[in-house]
């Protein structure tokens, strides 16, 4: 990783949450010598203490609270410097999307019009668009409630259930996803599930192991033109076929046709700016079908494109200032970007080597451990040392036995 010298360009970028996505486009811009702000509401994440970038608090990462942090920070620490942003989770970019006229003459950012980001960011939204416009998808039906159950028979099994759009209170007390064989499981679940989120949808299930899984990583211009593009595939996800990736690497021999598709979808919806499509190649027919897209930020597994010669993040930021950024080179090895913990409980999970599925050749990154940027591994590894430490000391300490009283 590059560090920042003295011929650095003045102009930052701000990066609105940590986590593996936020620490990833941090190091990508890093590499390039770009300045770089991470912003999260917890100063204490592994990810803030990486050496690829300044740390700061907020208060909060959506809303009128962010909004207002924003306007502040504005004016005090990027005071007449018009930073990059980027947004890396979905209510993110629902608030700035939303209050971007507030923003637009502080920051530097692209996002598709308010009523594309809005349609893009729920299943049901995607699912009229991609309809509309030809794209390989399958079925799906909007459950808002218990008088919309019937339609579940419209469907062939099995299908996948999952809220229609990111709810909180969902995400608390149910998976990411479900994998559902019949009518009556489908309606046990439901039941269930909209009684807390009444935003549901029920859509055919793709067959294919989680290997089938692709994804085509773009940044578009206002033309919605392509400047850089990525495929790649996952590996493994975690939990395996319903969760996030947990493994994933270059995919080129699907990049013709899946960068193709995308900048086709996001031609016709209108898309600019950061956006990513995911795709299963249905074991069944071995046709690619589109699963969901992301819009308006950097994807959770962005870096691997940037491992594998096709840095987006620095794509951006020099669209953002009307730079020509470098042209994309391939990596000489394919890089295997990994979760190295979630990678090996879906590996355990399925009775796999942990290197298993991995290219031939490869080299594996691993999201947080970096032996050029080493301090977020050693905060979290602290931090596990000492709830552990915290846990066994509570556990003794109810143990203990009563004091005898004195008489």
């Amino acid at each position: 990783m590059k560090r920042v010298s003295s011929t650095t360009p003045k102009v930052p970028a701000v990066i609105l949450g940590a986590g593996a996505n936020g620490l990833g486009v941090a190091r990508s811009l890093a590499a390039e010598c770009v300045p770089v702000w991470l912003l999260d509401t917890d100063g204490a994440r592994p990810e803030m203490f990486t050496r690829a970038a300044r740390p700061l608090v907020v208060r909060a990462l959506q809303g009128e609270t962010l909004i207002e942090d924003l306007e502040r920070l504005a004016a005090t620490a990027f005071r007449d410097v018009h930073p990059v942003l980027f947004l890396t989770q979905e209510e993110t970019v629902k608030s700035v999307s939303h209050h971007r006229e507030r923003l637009a003459s502080h920051y530097r950012f692209m996002l598709p019009e308010k009523a594309t980001v809005e349609a893009l960011l729920h299943k049901e939204g995607f699912q009229r668009l991609a309809e509309k416009y030809g794209a390989a998808i399958p079925p799906l039906v909007h459950i808002k409630s218990l008088l919309d159950l019937p339609a579940l028979d419209t469907l062939r099994y099995p299908i996948v259930v999952k809220p229609g759009a990111r709810h909180a209170e969902y995400g608390h007390r149910f998976k990411k996803a479900y994998r559902i064989e019949s009518v009556e499981e489908a309606t046990d679940l439901l039941r269930r599930v909209l009684a807390v989120a009444p935003d549901v949808v029920a859509q055919e299930w793709i067959e294919g192991p989680d290997t089938n899984i692709y994804f085509c990583l773009q940044y578009l211009n206002r033309q919605a033109r392509p400047l850089a593009t990525f495929t790649g595939r996952k590996i493994r996800s975690w939990p395996p076929q319903v969760g996030g990736t947990a493994s994933c690497t270059a995919a080129p021999e699907a990049h013709d046709e899946l960068s193709r598709l995308t900048a086709q979808f996001f031609r016709d919806a209108g898309v600019a700016g950061m956006a990513s499509m995911e795709y299963k190649r249905d074991a069944r027919s071995g046709e690619f079908r589109m699963v969901e897209p992301t819009i308006g930020r950097t994807d959770y597994q962005e870096e691997v494109a940037t491992l594998n010669g096709v840095n987006l993040p620095y794509a951006a930021w020099c669209s953002a200032l009307d730079q020509s950024s470098p042209s994309s080179t391939a990596a000489a090895r394919p890089a295997i970007w990994r979760v190295r913990s979630e990678d090996a409980q879906s590996a355990a999970t399925q009775g796999q080597r942990l290197k298993q599925g991995y290219p031939p050749g490869g080299h594996v990154v691993d999201a947080l451990c970096r032996w050029s940027d080493p301090a977020p591994f050693l905060v979290r590894s602290l931090q596990h040392v000492r709830r552990a430490l915290h846990s066994r000391t509570s556990k003794l300490m109810g143990r203990r036995p009563a004091a005898e009283s004195k008489s």
